[in-house]
């Protein structure tokens, strides 16, 4: 059976675990939704979405300065306990995202940090695209969609390929974590500092 992309988006919001977990939950369940449910809460997958709504106060603030010092990062990651702050796993997956912060110039941490009149911005300009590319009007809408999620790979922290293994996104790393250490896990903040560029 072809697994969709509606399949696995449908899956997606049932459990909030990462794209690429929902689809190969699905491959194994032969395209079953119910089945690849189950799949992933054996995995404990499932549980890091019921997880997200708990409080994340502790954690740690950590740094990356890039070889040569002209390019910086200080970041804020959030758990739920001290214990799990102290964590080896969990101060490698932030030094991870300094890394990553460093190297891919996010914006945003997600999708709703984007001001709407940003999106409706890079919308009118997607629109203008295709139409100049001569796309067919029937056809504008599914392409500007499909843009715009590429717009957001790249100003959105959250939607970003990682930098260690392209096939995962930063929340389907998050989602891995959360369901290995079994607290919340919550990117607060980041400012990324380039030298010579103005704030």
């Amino acid at each position: 059976m072809e697994i969709t992309m509606e399949m696995i988006k449908a899956l997606r919001e049932k459990t909030g675990c990462g794209m690429m977990d929902c689809k190969a939950a699905l491959i194994e369940a032969a395209g079953d939704a119910d089945k690849a449910g189950d799949i992933l809460r054996q995995k404990g997958l499932a549980s890091a979405a019921r997880r997200a709504g708990r409080v994340a106060a502790q954690g740690l603030v950590d740094s990356y300065i890039h070889i040569g010092g002209k390019l910086g990062v200080l970041l804020e990651v959030n758990c739920e306990s001290d214990f799990v702050g102290r964590n080896i796993e969990f101060q490698a997956f932030v030094k991870d995202i300094c890394m990553q912060i460093a190297a891919s110039n996010p914006q945003y941490i997600s999708r709703d940090e984007v001001p709407d009149g940003i999106v409706d911005h890079e919308k009118e300009i997607l629109v203008n695209q295709a139409k100049q590319e001569g796309k067919p009007e029937k056809a504008v809408e599914k392409i500007v969609t499909g843009r715009l999620e590429k717009f957001y790979s790249e100003v959105c922290l959250l939607d970003q390929p990682f930098i260690k293994d392209t096939d995962k996104k930063v929340m389907d790393l998050i989602g891995e974590l959360v369901a290995k250490i079994g607290e919340n896990i919550v990117i607060r903040r980041f400012t990324r500092y380039q030298l010579g560029e103005k704030s």
